[in-house]
């Protein structure tokens, strides 16, 4: 019985000292183990953005300089992009993963609370469209539906966000020129 258990650990011990370079059973030298670092995920983009910005052109209707504040939380799973903080127009978009993809929950000052995927990552720009709603009817409601981001540098950012009203795009678009701040 002993030897039996004895042969099942050495089967579960040799594989596994071989996969970490040790010698192999015939006395030759395994290959060392390799492993390949996992690319980049498209949600470290907005994990580097964590600090304070300031943003201009909002929407082209001479809306004055805004300030943006981007945080990663829970465990860096997450990023909230806080617009207008301590403001009553203040709102907040969470980016977090899924799987490959990004996807955010904008929490508009209207009440409403659009989701986005990231459907395309081309260079330095990322676009997210229309991917659900939260708190009211995409068909007839006003709300922002897509949205995309240039990431010009590190301290540089510019977005994009498309409004739909009655299940089209409106007039109003938000652009925002966005640029850290130092500390």
């Amino acid at each position: 019985m002993r030897t039996l258990a004895t042969l099942m650990l050495a089967s579960l011990v040799l594989p596994l000292s071989a996969q970490a370079g040790e010698p192999a059973r015939d006395g030759a030298p395994s290959a060392p183990a390799t492993t390949t670092p996992a690319a980049p995920h498209l949600l470290d983009r907005f994990k580097a953005l964590a600090g304070k910005w300031s943003a201009t052109g909002l929407d082209g209707n001479s809306m004055p300089d805004a300030q943006v504040q981007y945080e990663v939380t829970a465990g860096g799973s997450a990023v909230v992009e806080t617009l207008f903080p301590g403001t009553s127009h203040e709102m907040r978009t969470v980016y977090v993963r899924d799987g490959a993809d990004v996807v955010l929950t904008h929490y508009c000052a209207s009440g409403n609370h659009p989701r986005m995927r990231a459907r395309a990552a081309d260079g330095e720009q990322v676009t997210f469209a229309f991917d659900g709603a939260s708190n009211f009817d995409p068909a007839t409601a006003g709300h922002m539906h897509d949205a995309s981001f240039t990431f010009v540098d590190k301290d540089e950012l510019r977005t994009r966000w498309n409004f739909w009203s009655n299940g089209k795009p409106a007039e109003h678009v938000a652009n925002l020129h966005v640029k850290r701040v130092a500390d």
